[in-house]
């Protein structure tokens, strides 16, 4: 557990129990600082309790007399802001995440910090494997895995590769990384940042200026949008910074890149190959492309090997619910893509694949389905769940067939059966919802495992 020394004696207000929350007050009690604790759900605050944490009624609590309000950061703060960050903002009362502490904590570690819409889970968890591969000590979380006041103090030379997301980003005051990776960026979360320019201005705080500083810090950036590319223009301009450019989908003359499926380094036009990205078994799909293209980039800043980094991204597992292949039962192959919860995570998915027997839907979010039209040719039939069914049937229709389900139970059983009919031996039944989880499910980890337990029973049932 991380102890935050420059904590001790303080009072903190701590808003938010979940894991994240739950790991925060345990670190700053370690540290010796006060926690007042909130949650607006019972069940959390009496579990807290009797963990020996200070259950506080937050919107009863003068804020004036604290020193930081640490919230969770499913909680809204700039945008429609949540009213315990509201009576802490009148009270001028400073506001801070989970991240803000953990660098605060450990001021002589290097962070890298990886964001962007999509990808990033992916891309933290290679550079990690990475890592692992060049026998360079290393923690990985935040978003991903372990909560950040969960990690353990790192040791002398040990890195922290942090996921962040727009959430976790907007609850930073001073947070820098040694290490900046932005992917790309496409309409998600408008509702917590009101609009695409709320949802930029939270994902560039990962590019915070470090103060009195002698190495520069490095933004890796995907140049493949248009914000990517403003951004590599601005930050290859800014003193402080080196930029170093990463694409899937164009050559560059300096950075890394993607073409036909190989991965290469160019450094003032001179062209090194990396690796085969065909042999990256657990990275299917040229949106993958760029995450290989993001962890050679921090693997050549780190001063990796060209052979190390093809070895860890030809290794490299793969994570749960990201075009995870399952199984293969008759004719018909199921991957989970469950972390696909907007159009452009889907549009990924879709590309990858033929004689698709597509799952989606759930509680949409604002790009709705514009994005996926280029791969419609790829669905043979669309099972429709949740919320957005009704809305996604009217964007598809006469395009494809669709069936409503309502649940992903049925919705699993009719595309494997309709699979079956089809009698293709490329047919897959991919769930990727282009959705958010909320309206049936706690998260997309609890749909992506639903799934595997409905084809669990399907090939159970069938062999």
């Amino acid at each position: 557990m991380i102890e935050i020394q420059s904590r001790r004696d303080q009072t903190i207000a701590l808003f938010g129990l979940g894991a994240s929350g739950l790991a925060s007050a345990r670190a700053l009690i370690k540290s010796g600082a006060t926690v007042l604790a909130w949650d607006d759900n019972k069940d959390q605050r009496e579990a807290v309790q009797r963990d020996g944490i200070v259950v506080c009624d937050l919107y009863k609590q003068d804020f004036e007399t604290l020193d930081a309000l640490v919230l969770a950061p499913g909680i809204p703060l700039t945008h429609k802001p949540h009213a315990i960050a509201q009576r802490a903002k009148a009270a001028n009362c400073p506001i801070i995440g989970d991240i803000e502490l953990l660098i605060e904590a450990c001021p002589a570690t290097q962070f890298i910090g990886v964001t962007g819409t999509n990808g990033k889970s992916t891309t933290t968890a290679l550079v990690g494997h990475l890592l692992h591969t060049a026998n360079i000590k290393s923690q990985i979380g935040g978003n991903l895995g372990p909560p950040a006041l969960g990690f353990n103090m790192p040791a002398q030379d040990e890195i922290i590769v942090l996921e962040l997301s727009s959430y976790q980003l907007d609850l930073t005051l001073k947070a820098t990384f040694d290490i900046a990776v932005f992917l790309n960026i496409s309409p998600d979360h408008l509702d917590r940042h009101g609009d695409m320019e709320g949802y930029i201005n939270a994902k560039r705080l990962i590019f915070r200026d470090r103060e009195n500083t002698v190495d520069p810090q490095v933004a890796i950036i995907g140049v493949d949008d248009d914000n990517g590319r403003t951004l590599f223009k601005e930050f290859s301009q800014r003193p402080g910074w080196r930029a170093i450019a990463i694409s899937m989908s164009e050559r560059l003359d300096d950075g890394l890149y993607a073409d036909n499926g190989t991965l290469y380094q160019a450094t003032a036009g001179n062209i090194e190959e990396i690796c085969d990205l065909s042999q990256a078994q657990s990275l299917p799909g040229t949106h993958n492309w760029q995450n290989a293209a993001a962890a050679a980039a921090v693997g050549h800043t780190l001063k990796i090997s060209h052979d190390d980094i093809a070895s860890a991204i030809t290794s490299y597992p793969g994570l749960p619910h990201r075009m995870e292949n399952l199984c293969r039962v008759y004719n018909a192959t199921f991957i989970n893509d469950s972390k696909a919860t907007n159009g452009e995570a889907a549009a990924r998915a879709l590309s990858c694949y033929e004689d698709i027997f597509w799952i989606a839907g759930g509680r949409a979010k604002d790009d709705g389905l514009a994005v996926i039209k280029p791969f419609l040719p790829n669905i043979r039939h669309a099972f429709l769940i949740g919320e957005a069914g009704p809305a996604f049937e009217a964007e598809l229709a006469g395009a494809v067939p669709v069936t409503q389900c309502g649940d992903l139970e049925t919705a699993t059983k009719k595309a494997y059966q309709a699979a079956l009919a089809s009698k293709s031996n490329r047919a897959t039944v991919l769930l990727s919802p282009a959705c958010a989880s909320f309206d049936q499910w706690k998260n997309f980890e609890i749909r992506g495992e639903a799934f595997k337990r409905f084809v669990a029973e399907i090939a159970e049932g069938d062999a």
